[in-house]
Formats: structure tokens, C-alpha cells, sequence
């Protein structure tokens, strides 16, 4: 395919995957809200579900603007020949393979992630503030930005100058070495991130002594769960909402529980909780979302072998000369069909777990108490508790709060 071809390839993808994404968010937030369930009635008011449709039509216009400004942007880059005109731009300067695809990387990222700070402070400050829910400080928003942007240079940027080493020094054998790389940082990332990413973001203090940690050593001791601590999260210092996770593996595994969730649930609802994170672990979902991770991204790196030096795809994004960090971002491009397919395979995957975490937290302690913290969960989050069909097929990570409610309940 010639370079012309090729270009308005990359802007058709393009094209075609932000109307399919816009169009399955028009059909879930046009779908009638119909009446409050009898299973919600205690917990669901017909001002809180209209409360809760506003909250999404509210960001369904929001991301209206922002992924409109993301499209136009990416399409007037593309078909204007910016990215080229950058690779260009920097060979003037004198920089040249590592640091060169190192500084372009960098540009555009924080390039990117400085036009999108004016539209997260507004979704922070202005849309989760009137609806109740934001608790970040101006200062706490800056300085997430200056750790990530440290992260991303720190971890990414090692990263990609591991990927242009071996891609410069092998050719397209590289994909099965990095990949391997690639798994050992996945490894690395489950089993450390709560111990040495997320401190720098949130304050994790090991539960107090009492009731509810009692309760839950001593379920976790009934399902043979190798259980030594739980944490609790400071979540309250940028959100209302609250949450629960699991990290880690072997003798490295944390169970952390959001302060706001400690807040907002019984000693029993917050133990069916844990239940159904430690089902995650008894039924091997974290062993097998790891795995599933690894192949994934063992293929990803198999298909970008086969383009990393294509000649066409530089030029098509208006480079005068073929460029790794070139292909690499039409690659991503081109890719893009492909991915939303595996996502979507992912997320029927994660659904079917946590029908299975949920099952687990019924069979040994109770479904009841589950679903009453879902309940809440829900509510107080201002979930929509009737999605459109395909919208949840698309892009639900968990089943629909109402058909988690129809098996527990």
C-alpha cells in the first residue's frame, strides 16, 4: 500500500473507531432510566436515579468535548503530516536513535497531557464537586501530575529505551526478548505495586485492632486464606467513592479497603467484600488475568515485529525517512481494531469472574450482606443501574449492579 493509501487508512481507523465509541454511548444514555427496582427501593429514591442520569449525561457531553478535541486533533496531525514534521524537527537538533525516539515520545506526551490538564481539573473540580464527590485539593491535583510525569520518564521511559535498544541491535527478532522483559515487569509491578508505587500517591496504615479485623481474620482463617494484614487506604483524600482491591501474589499479598468504604458499611457488608476479593484469588482469576496479560502482550509484540520497519507507515505520518518511534505510533494506530476486540474479550473474561468472586463470597460466608454493600456502592456512586446491552458487552469490566443482584439475591 503507498503512503498516501496508507495515511488515509490511519484516519479512516481512526474515524471509524470514534464514531463506533460515541455511537454505543449515545444508545446507553439515551436508554430509558424506567422505574426504581423493588430490590433498590430502600436504597434508591426516584430524585436519587434522576440525580444519577444526570451525573451521566453530564459526562457523556463531557466526553463529547474531549474525545471530539482528541479526534480532531489526531486527525489534523495525521493528515497534515505533524508527527513527521516533529521527528524532523528534533534530527535538527542532532539527536539520533535512543534519545532521539526518547525526546519524541516526550514531547508528545506531555505535550498531550498538558492540553488535557484544563479538561480534568474542570471533570474534577467543577463536574465531581457538584455532584458530591471530589475531595482533591488544587495542590494534590499538581502534584499527581508532577509523580506521574516522574513515574513515566522514570519507568516508561527505561522501558522504551529497552524496546528502540533491541529493536536497533536485533531487527524484528526483538519482540520475543523484550516480551519476556516485559513479563518480569508485569510480575514485578502485581507483586510491589501496592508496597512501592501506591504509597507515593496514598497513605496505606494497616486496619486497627477490633471488630471488623477480627471478623475478617477469621473468615479469611475459615477459607484457608493466607491472610497477615489489610490496609486502608487514605481514597477520602480525592474521592467520596469507595472501592476495594487485591494486589500482589504469594506472601506479598494485600487486601486494601478505601477509608470511605470503612465509612459507608456494617462490620458484615465490608467482610463480604474481602469474600469476594479473596474468591478472585481461591478461584485463580489473578493467576489467570496474569497470564492472559502475558500472551496478549506476547502477540501485541509479535504484530509490531512485522511493522516496526516499514517505510510506508513512517512516510504516511510524514516522515521523510523511516523512524522507529514513527511506526510505533502508527502501529497503535492500525492496531486499534484489534485492541478494542480484545478488550472486549477481556471484559466478557472479568465479567465472568466476578460472577464467580460473587458465587465464592455466597457459598462461604453470605450473598446477602454482599448485596447490600452493592447496593450502596451503586447508589452512592450514582451508577446506572440500567445500561444498554451492548454498552455493557463493550465496556463493563463487572456485570450490571441488578444482574449481580438477581444471583445473590
Amino acid at each position: 500500500m503507498d503512503q498516501e493509501s496508507l495515511k488515509y487508512l490511519l484516519m479512516g481507523i481512526i474515524t471509524l473507531t470514534f464514531i463506533f465509541d460515541k455511537t454505543i454511548n449515545f444508545l446507553n444514555i439515551n436508554r430509558g432510566i424506567g422505574e426504581v427496582p423493588k430490590t433498590l427501593d430502600e436504597y434508591l429514591s426516584r430524585e436519587k436515579l434522576t440525580e444519577s442520569r444526570r451525573y451521566q449525561q453530564t459526562n457523556y457531553t463531557f466526553g463529547l468535548y474531549t474525545g471530539g478535541f482528541t479526534f480532531l486533533l489526531t486527525l489534523i496531525f495525521i493528515g497534515f503530516g505533524f508527527f513527521g514534521w516533529l521527528d524532523e524537527w528534533l534530527r535538527e537538533f542532532g539527536l539520533t536513535g535512543i534519545p532521539l525516539s526518547l525526546v519524541y515520545f516526550g514531547v508528545l506526551f506531555i505535550g498531550s497531557d498538558v492540553l488535557s490538564i484544563p479538561f480534568d481539573y474542570y471533570h474534577t473540580f467543577k463536574i465531581e464537586e457538584d455532584f458530591g464527590f471530589n475531595k482533591t485539593t488544587v495542590k494534590t491535583f499538581f502534584t499527581d501530575k508532577i509523580k506521574g510525569y516522574l513515574l513515566s520518564i522514570a519507568i516508561g521511559g527505561t522501558l522504551l529505551a529497552i524496546l528502540v535498544w533491541l529493536i536497533m541491535e536485533i531487527g524484528q527478532d526483538f519482540w520475543w526478548i523484550f516480551w519476556l522483559i516485559a513479563a518480569l515487569f508485569m510480575l514485578f509491578v502485581n507483586m510491589f505495586y501496592a508496597g512501592l508505587v501506591l504509597p507515593l500517591f496514598n497513605k496505606l496504615t494497616p486496619l486497627e485492632d477490633g471488630e471488623l479485623k477480627n471478623t475478617i481474620m477469621d473468615y479469611a482463617r475459615s477459607v484457608e486464606f493466607p491472610l497477615e494484614n489489610v490496609f486502608v487506604m487514605d481514597g477520602s483524600k480525592r474521592s467520596s467513592k469507595a472501592n476495594a482491591f487485591f494486589s500482589g501474589l504469594g506472601k506479598r499479598k494485600k487486601v486494601v479497603l478505601f477509608d470511605t468504604l470503612l465509612e459507608q458499611h456494617t462490620t458484615e457488608e465490608l467482610v463480604a467484600v474481602l469474600a469476594h476479593e479473596i474468591g478472585h484469588y481461591k478461584k485463580g482469576h489473578i493467576r489467570t488475568g496474569m497470564i492472559t496479560g502475558i500472551l496478549q502482550t506476547g502477540i501485541i509484540l509479535y504484530i509490531l515485529s512485522l511493522f516496526i520497519f516499514s517505510e510506508q507507515i513512517s512516510y504516511a505520518l510524514g516522515g521523510n525517512q523511516m523512524a522507529i518511534h514513527l511506526n510505533i505510533i502508527g502501529f497503535t494506530m492500525l492496531f486499534s481494531p484489534i485492541s478494542t476486540i480484545l478488550g472486549i474479550f477481556m471484559n466478557c473474561l472479568s465479567r465472568k469472574n466476578e460472577f464467580e468472586a460473587d458465587a465464592f463470597a455466597k457459598k462461604t460466608y453470605s450473598g446477602q450482606p454482599l448485596a447490600e454493600a452493592l447496593k450502596t456502592l451503586s447508589v452512592k456512586s450514582l451508577s446506572n443501574i440500567n445500561p444498554h446491552p451492548l454498552y455493557v458487552f463493550v465496556n463493563y469490566s463487572h456485570p450490571p449492579l441488578l444482574s449481580r443482584l438477581a444471583r445473590l439475591e
